[in-house]
Formats: C-alpha cells, sequence, structure tokens
C-alpha cells in the first residue's frame, strides 16, 4: 500500500512538469515519461500514451520498484525500467524525468558510436548537484536505442553504480534522461543539459 496524499503530491509534481516541458518543446505530443518517488517502494509514473502537456491524475499511475503496477489496470510507459532502476540505484532520488527534444536527439545522433558526451568549461555545469565549478568534467554517455528495456536497464544500471555522480545520460537518436532530489532538481538539470546541448550543436556548426 501507499500512502494516498504522497501520491496526491507526486502525480500534481509530475502533471506540472509535463505542461512545463511541453511548453519548451521538449516533450512533444505523446512522447517522454515522468516519474516523482511517493516512498521507498512506490513510485508515480506516467500513463503509457498520455499527452504530457494535457495530462490530468488520471494519467499518473503507481508502479512498485519492479515495475508492477499497483491498484490500476493502466499501463505505464514501456520504458518504466529506466526509471525504478534509478530509484534502486540512488535511493536519495525524488524524480527521474524523460525527454525528447531535438538538440538531445540531434547531438546523440552526431556523436560517435561508444563515446559519451564530455562538457567541460562551462559555466552552467554548477546547476547540477554537487558541482560547483566549472573547472570540472560532465560525462554524459550516450547508450544506443533498443527495445530490449530491461537489457539497456541493467545496463544503465551498472553505469551509474561505477559513476554515481553524474546526473544524465542520452540514448542515441531517442532523448534525455535525468534525476533529482526533487522535481524541482530534476527540472533544473533538463534545463542546464538543453542549454549545454545547444553550445555542444553549435560549436559543431560553426567548427564545420
Amino acid at each position: 500500500m501507499f500512502d494516498v496524499t504522497r501520491y496526491a503530491i507526486a502525480a500534481q509534481s509530475i502533471i506540472d512538469a509535463g505542461r512545463f516541458l511541453y511548453g519548451q518543446g521538449w516533450s512533444p505530443a505523446t512522447s517522454s515519461n515522468y516519474s516523482a518517488r511517493i516512498d521507498e517502494g512506490h513510485i508515480a509514473v506516467t500513463v503509457s500514451g498520455r499527452h504530457k502537456g494535457q495530462l490530468v491524475a488520471g494519467d499518473v499511475m503507481v508502479v512498485d520498484l519492479g515495475g508492477k503496477a499497483v491498484q490500476s489496470n493502466a499501463r505505464s510507459s514501456a520504458e518504466t525500467q529506466l526509471h525504478t532502476v534509478l530509484y534502486q540505484t540512488f535511493p536519495e532520488v525524488g524524480a527521474v524525468l524523460h525527454t525528447h527534444s531535438v538538440k538531445a536527439t540531434v547531438l546523440s545522433r552526431l556523436l560517435p558510436t561508444g563515446e559519451p558526451l564530455i562538457l567541460q568549461g562551462y559555466e552552467l555545469q554548477k546547476a547540477f548537484s554537487g558541482i560547483d565549478t566549472h573547472e570540472s568534467e560532465l560525462t554524459v554517455p550516450v547508450f544506443d536505442n533498443t527495445q530490449d528495456i530491461p537489457a539497456l536497464a541493467r545496463q544503465t544500471g551498472e553505469w551509474f553504480r561505477q559513476h554515481p555522480e553524474q546526473p544524465g545520460y542520452l540514448i542515441r537518436g531517442h532523448g534525455l534522461y535525468t534525476w533529482g532530489r526533487t522535481m524541482s532538481d530534476c527540472l533544473r538539470h533538463v534545463e542546464a543539459f538543453e542549454f549545454l546541448f545547444e553550445c555542444e550543436l553549435e560549436t559543431m556548426r560553426v567548427r564545420r
């Protein structure tokens, strides 16, 4: 069982995030999926196929950390395990956002296979929790897109257990995953990543 008041707070944070992210053009149509922790064993997560700019309470369901629906016949995103593995890996994480922006999608396709995106020297790196100087290096791994979500969940979980300080990753041709202690932290991370992705793409353009 889960606390319904905590569920309602988590669901509202997801609804509000969806309106903001859709408004920015980072979660078009029914793409993307969002989640927020309710307690140590449950998360609220978007129902599959729902328009993220028009979310209502019925578009947010509860699953356990194994991805199984709780008190619902709805179906969560096929990528739910990519959320639950992060909550399992990082007990302090309170929210996970997956977006499908143009910049994240294009940049992930331009990076050489097997190479991460290295961000360094940007003042806005300090927007990420735990980073207090631009004289740092932020490594954003790029995982190949796949329909085998359990395998991708294992792959991402293993990588972030070895690199717990890194706040996000890209899926090639697909989008961004990032997380934070609160939904506000998570939204700040999305905004920072989007700015940095645009900087990287503009740098590539100028150097051509």
